[in-house]
């Protein structure tokens, strides 16, 4: 089954085509990686998945995106879909509340007033997001003295506690030191079983870690899509061998 169906998509900056005629569709229950240079669209595509692009000013697009099977623009409220599609940006990004408020956010926005309810979704996120053993007890305490490591994987829970169906990445581990970086990764790895992940990197090892499909971007285009370990034993594209090979990029 497929989580997005991409069907010539292209998104404008005022005159700037940032991406141009993108097809592509990525599998549900899979860990998704986007490859390429700085500037190729992988972002791009990200942001307009969760229609996160409706708020950049001068920005169009057009062709389609289907969310398992519906169309994301026909969505009468965009908090819905948002709620389905769960973002986490490069830099952890914690609100200044405690940390108990930043995972309880999300389902206070939605309607969950039970104080017994939101016990449960908090601990559940943060079981999920492989934290609670580290924050159970200070869950009062401000999220922001949490580590950069620990911030990241709360703003995951921060995404997991509204129980959405995919997961949207964008350059996750970028900020964080190695080790880290493993528990972010080990963290996807577990999740994949739950929620249909799409992951931006510039970190090509981590693509090959992680992902069971990988996209490679140039230009604002797919160059190439396939297979994680065939795209990087064989890439069937030029360009992709050039770019994970490091001839450029």
């Amino acid at each position: 089954m497929n989580c997005f169906e991409i069907n010539g998509l292209h998104v404008h900056y005022g005159a700037f085509h940032a991406l141009k005629a993108i097809n592509m569709e990525i599998e549900a229950n899979k860990i998704t990686a986007f490859i390429g240079p700085s500037g190729c669209g992988k972002s791009t595509l990200i942001k307009t998945l969760n229609r996160m692009n409706d708020l950049i000013e001068g920005c169009t697009v057009s062709g389609g995106v289907r969310f398992f099977g519906n169309d994301i623009y026909a969505y009468p409220d965009v908090s819905l879909l948002r709620k389905r599609i769960g973002m986490v940006f490069q830099k952890p990004n914690p609100f200044p509340m405690s940390v108990y408020d930043n995972i309880a956010f999300g389902p206070r926005t939605h309607g969950v007033k039970s104080r017994y309810e939101l016990d449960g979704i908090v601990e559940r996120a943060l079981q999920d997001a492989a934290i609670w053993d580290e924050v159970k007890d200070r869950l009062k305490k401000s999220a922001l003295g949490l580590s950069g490591g620990q911030q990241q994987r709360l703003c995951i829970a921060r995404a997991l506690a509204v129980s959405p169906d995919a997961l949207l990445l964008d350059e996750p581990t970028s900020a964080l030191d190695p080790i880290s970086t493993g528990k972010i990764e080990d963290l996807l790895l577990t999740l994949r079983e739950k929620y249909s992940i799409v992951i931006v990197t510039h970190n090509m090892q981590q693509a090959a870690r992680i992902s069971g499909s990988t996209a490679f971007f140039l230009l604002g285009e797919v160059i190439e899509q396939g297979e994680t370990e065939r795209l990087f034993a064989m890439p069937s594209d030029k360009r992709t061998e050039d770019y994970i090979t490091g001839r450029f990029g």
